[in-house]
């Protein structure tokens, strides 16, 4: 019992209790295998395993799936659990359920409480007094609230500008706190069409808005105290908790960052000004996924360099200089996000950039981590040089290359299947079919049984979708939810489908199949086991017939008269352009990345037939400093003749870490194991190595010769050093 007197600890606003943390997490975990077909980390070894750490996730590209992702992935790789924020209007239903389970923090916003309001609005003198908003038809008195907000419609997929308000003069004046700023506020808002980029008008003579203009609609939102969840945020931080949050405010299907919120840069600075040594440090996340709302799709999940809060710019929150403050956490909180994710202004231009990506490593296989990274600096260095006449030329090509992909309807890498002479072609068309024909006997009684499931949720999914376009301002599609939704219905409507399943099972006495003796209820327990096991052994077999599948196109393509001049004239586009893209790379490399030369891509032992590693990056098992970490590769200009002969786009100069001279090569089933199981297979010779530069390594004299080559010059190299040091002479006098 407590002492009379004695402070009483404050209950904490938002508990997390461990065991149910991990229960749900473990339950989920189950789902989240199911619907996706990889989830890799990378860069887990950045997450501090203690102390205070405020995760900041982007790009929000699915909805609740992201937050789920993100805790198992912590849990898994870090051992550490995190809160994370969740929009107030969220939290009912199963939603709020597993919310509660993991100990996540509601927020209100005031987007979700804004509500359409009476009358229409406009500046009267957008240059003099840009604060100053009137109305038409208006009540402010009685629907607007001060320190509330003012919100402006969205037009054409743009997002809708908002600012707060500062004083309600009447009911048909306000003032707002800052002016609204930009082309498309200031044509809502006057309905002039003078209007430069950023806000200005060119015609100085006229002051007010045009002639008879309406004004526009508008929304209103009352003002939202958030003063307990920042203070929720700040204990949970405070006593070495995790805390995570999506900044960009909500999910969305665009191939950019939005802005970023302020809240992330409060809740750091808040922390940090009420202990300025909890020692609280901001780790970002990219949320990378391949087709995010599709079943059976790819993610990696990066976690890139922490970084402190500077005290400087604690000061400076402190000592009310908080707007500058806010405004710089928020870019350094931007930069290090732009360090773990793929951007692009649209989908095309992404596209294009993993186009260039598979062109550029035309032949090999990379691991999916690799991939992402690669994409990133691809992405990167268009940004940069994006006027530059060679990129815009190249970018132009690999749009319209993808263009004819989708008029044929193959992939990239389905194009390599032209040269293959007809009678490989004709083979290799029957053995794949017969592969089918086996696989869908697997595949068609778990079919049947979850096909309901599927078009149950693939419908919900889509009418969901269209639900959050209709009312975002930010979505282009709406795909952020679909997964979310599909999820759910599954989760949902299986259980469901399944227990009637065994009914009927039960019923029917497995339809006159099981013996008088069994009881009813050993009918029921094998129906619960049987109908799931059905469907996953369907799940498995179907994944691979798939696979199969969409490589039959281009296999009947190649023998279609019709079409296969039309695949070879691909196939010779595809060449030039590896050619052009590697070109432009090697050129504008080096004034993108300094360690251009030193950081281009080499075999990698632990992923062998044709993968590829960056060097100087460490393993997908190692950290920074380990044994298991590659060192980086001498300049170009330090290489000898023979390894001039090597494509640009390849270094061998570190020859200890190619894994073609291990004692023995890895056996087919190895291979075709490791590309199932992480999406970067291919066996032996897949990389295009060059073997032809040293030897056969098909017999043991091919083998005997290398390793003769490598000795003497090993040997050549020791006496070398023996000769210019003198040292090793003196020891043996």
């Amino acid at each position: 019992m407590a002492l009379q007197g004695e402070a009483q600890p404050s209950k904490e606003l938002y508990p997390m209790s461990n065991w149910k943390y991990d229960v749900f997490l473990w339950c989920m975990s189950i789902i989240i295998n199911l619907f996706f077909r990889e989830v890799h980390p990378r860069g887990s070894w950045y997450v501090p395993r203690n102390g205070p750490v405020l995760f900041i996730a982007a790009p929000h590209a699915n909805q609740f799936v992201d937050a789920l992702i993100l805790q198992r992935t912590l849990r898994n790789e870090s051992q550490r659990r995190v809160s994370l924020l969740i929009a107030q209007k969220s939290v009912h239903g199963f939603i709020g359920w597993g919310s509660r389970q993991v100990g996540s923090v509601p927020v209100g916003r005031a987007q979700d409480s804004a509500k359409a309001a009476k009358g229409t609005i406009y500046l009267p003198d957008p240059v003099k007094t840009p604060y100053l908003i009137r109305g038409v038809g208006t009540n402010f008195v009685k629907e607007a609230e001060k320190d509330g907000m003012i919100f402006l419609p969205s037009v054409k997929g743009m997002s809708g500008s908002s600012v707060g308000i500062a004083e309600i003069v009447g009911p048909e004046e306000i003032r707002t706190k800052r002016p609204f700023k930009g082309r498309l506020p200031m044509q809502q808002l006057t309905g002039r069409d003078d209007v430069e980029a950023d806000g200005k008008f060119t015609n100085k003579d006229i002051a007010g808005p045009k002639e008879g203009y309406p004004g526009t609609k508008f929304k209103l939102a009352p003002n939202i105290d958030q003063s307990q969840v920042y203070q929720a945020v700040f204990d949970r931080l405070k006593s070495g908790g995790c805390v995570g949050i999506f900044p960009e405010g909500g999910s969305h299907d665009r191939t950019e960052l939005l802005p970023l919120k302020a809240g992330v840069a409060i809740m750091a600075l808040g922390a940090l000004e009420q202990d300025p040594n909890c020692g609280l440090t901001i780790v970002p996340v990219g949320m990378n996924y391949f087709h995010p709302h599709k079943f059976r799709s790819r993610a990696v999940i990066e976690f890139g360099s922490p970084f402190e809060v500077p005290s400087d710019l604690v000061t400076k929150y402190q000592n009310n200089q908080r707007r500058d403050a806010i405004a710089e956490l928020l870019e350094m909180c931007t930069n290090s996000l732009n360090s773990v994710t793929v951007t692009a202004p649209d989908y095309d231009t992404l596209m294009a950039i993993q186009a260039a990506r598979r062109l550029y490593m035309t032949g090999k296989k990379l691991p999916l981590t690799h991939v992402v990274e690669l994409n990133r600096k691809l992405s990167k260095g268009f940004s940069k040089f994006k006027d530059n006449e060679l990129v815009i030329d190249v970018l132009d090509s690999l749009k319209e290359y993808n263009k004819q992909l989708r008029y044929l309807n193959i992939k990239d890498h389905q194009v390599e299947n032209a040269k293959r002479s007809i009678p490989k072609v004709v083979f290799l068309l029957l053995y794949r079919l017969a592969k089918l024909v086996v696989l869908s006997i697997g595949v068609i009684p778990g079919l049947v049984l979850f096909a309901p499931v599927f078009i149950v949720s693939k419908i919900i999914s889509i009418r969901k979708a269209k639900t959050a376009l209709a009312g975002s301002s930010v979505k282009i599609a709406g795909r952020d939810v679909m997964a979310t939704w599909k999820l759910l219905v599954a989760m949902g409507f299986a259980p469901i489908l399944y227990h009637f399943y065994t009914i009927v099972l039960a019923w029917t006495r497995a339809f006159g199949q099981a013996p008088d003796w069994l009881p009813w209820w050993v009918v029921v327990l094998c129906g619960w086991i049987i109908f799931p096991a059905i469907t996953y052994a369907a799940l498995r077999f179907g994944e691979i017939g798939m696979d199969i599948a969409k490589s039959l196109r281009p296999l009947v393509l190649c023998l279609s008269p019709t079409s296969s001049y039309n695949i070879q004239q691909l196939r010779q586009r595809r060449a030039e352009l590896a050619d052009r893209v590697t070109e432009v790379i090697n050129e504008l490399g080096p004034d993108m990345y300094d360690d251009f030369e030193k950081s281009r891509l080499i075999k990698d032992p632990t992923f062998p037939g044709g993968n590829t590693i960056t060097p100087g990056s460490p393993t997908r098992d190692s950290e920074p400093g380990s044994p298991g970490e590659y060192p980086p590769l001498f300049p170009r200009r330090n290489r000898t003749a023979a390894s001039r002969a090597i494509p640009r786009n390849e270094s061998f100069s570190n020859i200890g870490a190619v894994g073609i001279f291990s004692t023995r090569p890895p056996s087919r089933s190895r291979s075709r194991s490791r590309s199932r199981s992480s999406s970067s297979g291919g066996g032996f010779g897949s990389g295009s190595f060059p073997i032809s530069g040293f030897t056969t390594l098909d017999s043991k004299e091919g083998f005997d010769e290398a390793s003769s080559r490598i000795r003497e010059a090993m040997l050549e190299r020791g006496q070398m050093r023996r000769r210019k040091s003198g040292i090793f002479d003196e020891e043996e006098d």
